[in-house]
């Protein structure tokens, strides 16, 4: 059934965010979080594309994404580690545990091992192993692949960013890893004492800015897309959407649009918002509502029902306009639309 919603994903523009970052990185290799299903894109299309443009290194959260991109044979890494219900998973071999506790390290050991990654708590007291565990020899014997930790404030300019370096550093040759990995996407314009051998990017990759530096590096790569569903004129002084919350100024050409909250384009995005039409900014009218939006279509009397419009979705700029981040504004773009 053919979808009223499509998601459209410029891969080139993808590709591009990948090769600036992975020029930022320096020396260091550069890698891919695809998790929750490729920040909302496609795990399966951001990883083809991104492999094809020489990506060696993917990072999913659990072992169920890493399972739905096993026949792609690419090298997998699975974030939140291996719960006894992951065996099975971890033993196949589609994808290396990211271990973070020593439960997690007995339970790879017992069951046979093999080559894993370990994650390193520096100062979130989020997923990892101590500092002082690691350098009392609780990683003797493991085969690793990478030591990884993850910064906490790597978007803002504070001085747990060097804590959190530097505690990281301390462990260089205290280990059997091969390559160590600290910098997402923010921590990469921090400079080259934060990319050790691997950087691990993910909301850059999709166009997100993590810092205002960074924006002159990147491309918008999301562009949703609604069709109308209705055309209809409103004359001055009647309202539109749910509480009324706004009124015509004068008559005005309306276009009912097959998009909602449901769907992911928030609800903070109302009187907000904006469709695009042949570089004609068309602005959200009223309540975001579950899944219908309206939009002032004045200055185009041509586009009528059927006819397809692109929302203004910079991800930075929607999220200064609505306050929600922009991880979730990414992230949120709900499965109603047909991916391209």
């Amino acid at each position: 059934m053919p979808a009223p919603l499509r998601l459209r994903v410029d891969r080139d523009a993808l590709t591009s965010n990948w090769q600036a970052l992975a020029r930022l990185s320096g020396t260091a290799a550069c890698g891919a979080a695809v998790k929750a299903n490729g920040y909302g894109l496609g795990a399966t299309l951001v990883a083809e594309t991104l492999a094809r443009a020489g990506c060696r290194d993917f990072f999913v959260a659990n072992w169920a994404e890493a399972q739905a991109l096993a026949p792609l044979g690419l090298t997998v890494s699975v974030l939140h580690g291996l719960r006894a219900e992951d065996m099975p998973a971890a033993k196949a071999g589609f994808a290396r545990p990211v271990l973070s506790t020593p439960e997690q390290i007995t339970r790879w050991r017992d069951g046979g091992g093999g080559a894993c990654d370990v994650m390193v708590d520096t100062g979130m007291n989020r997923l990892g192993v101590s500092v002082r565990d690691v350098r009392d020899g609780l990683l003797d014997g493991l085969t690793i692949e990478t030591l990884i930790s993850h910064l906490a404030c790597a978007d803002e300019d504070v001085a747990m960013n060097e804590r959190q370096r530097a505690a990281f550093a301390s462990l260089t040759g205290r280990t059997a890893a091969r390559r160590m990995s600290l910098a997402n996407s923010a921590g990469i314009a921090l400079g080259a004492d934060y990319h050790f051998d691997l950087t691990r990017p993910g909301l850059a990759l999709y166009g997100g800015i993590p810092r205002p530096d960074m924006a002159g590096h990147l491309r918008q790569v999301a562009y949703p897309e609604a069709q109308i569903l209705q055309r209809r004129q409103v004359p001055a002084g009647e309202t539109v959407g749910y509480n009324a919350t706004w009124t015509a100024p004068a008559d005005t050409a309306v276009a009912i649009l097959n998009l909602g909250y449901a769907d992911g384009y928030r609800r903070a995005l109302s009187g907000l918002g904006a469709a695009v039409s042949d570089g004609v900014r068309l602005p959200v009218l009223g309540r975001v509502s579950m899944d219908l939006i309206a939009v002032d279509v004045t200055a185009c009397p041509d586009l009528a029902e059927g006819d397809w419009l692109t929302m203004d979705y910079d991800l930075a700029a929607a999220s200064a306009a609505s306050g929600v981040s922009q991880y979730e504004l990414l992230t949120g773009l709900a499965q109603r639309f047909a991916r391209q």
